[in-house]
Formats: structure tokens, C-alpha cells, sequence
């Protein structure tokens, strides 16, 4: 069962076992009520919602991500929201620094070569894509 952002169960367990705090700033995630800004919130490190995997959604602080909003992450990295905080390729969690070394063109080419696959084998077998 996939959540609110169509995130599954199994990977949204996954993420929040390996994101404790922010994968930008470092922060610690509050409750909302002690503090919106520290609050965590699901990030697509890629700005397409539609890639759904475990390269690309992370947990982040609301403030970290109200500010990257749409911004492509290496522009983000330049901005004086980051420079102000000491956010930098070198300070992000491991799997930012991941998103950075392969590349965000990389992954969203990889993810619409696997798009094109598994439309080729749900045609290929009557409609119906083989079951993961």
C-alpha cells in the first residue's frame, strides 16, 4: 500500500530507517508541533514525482525543501540558502552525495529506459507487466 505520495510501504520504511535527519542540513526531525521548519518531509532529490525509488526519495527538513522547491539540486547546492547553512556536496548525507556523483541527467534517464521496459513487457504479455 503506497502512501499520500504514492510512496510504498516497503521503501517508505526503508527511507525513514536510513534518513534520520536531513539529507541536507543534518538537522534533527521535531514534531511539527515543536517546529514546522524541522519537521520532516518527503523529498524527491530528482524533481519528478514520478520516480519513485530508493536513489531518489529521501527525508529532509521542511525548511531544506520549501527552499529547494523545484530548483535542480546542483543549482540548489549554489544558493544562499545553502552557503548560509554550510550545505555543500560535501556536507549532504550519502545518498545526495550519490544523487551528485551519478549525475541527476543520469538517473532520470535511467528511470525512463526502465519506463520504456516495462511498457514493452506489459505489451508483449496481453497488458499485464510482470510482478516485481
Amino acid at each position: 500500500m503506497a502512501n499520500n505520495w504514492n510512496i510504498p510501504s516497503w521503501l517508505e520504511k526503508e527511507v525513514r530507517e536510513r534518513d534520520k535527519v536531513c539529507v541536507y542540513c543534518g538537522c534533527e526531525f521535531t514534531s511539527p508541533k515543536v517546529s514546522t521548519k524541522s519537521s520532516a518531509s518527503w523529498e524527491h532529490i530528482i524533481n519528478d514525482a514520478k520516480i519513485i525509488t530508493r536513489e531518489n526519495i529521501s527525508l529532509c527538513c521542511r525548511g531544506c525543501n520549501a527552499s529547494k522547491g523545484q530548483k535542480k539540486l546542483s543549482e540548489w547546492l549554489k544558493t544562499k540558502y545553502c552557503l548560509e547553512r554550510n550545505i555543500t556536496p560535501d556536507t549532504v548525507a550519502p545518498i545526495i552525495k550519490l544523487a551528485i556523483r551519478n549525475g541527476e541527467q543520469s538517473m532520470i534517464e535511467k528511470e525512463s529506459k526502465k519506463q520504456k521496459a516495462y511498457q514493452v513487457v506489459a505489451h508483449n504479455s496481453g497488458g499485464c507487466a510482470p510482478s516485481a
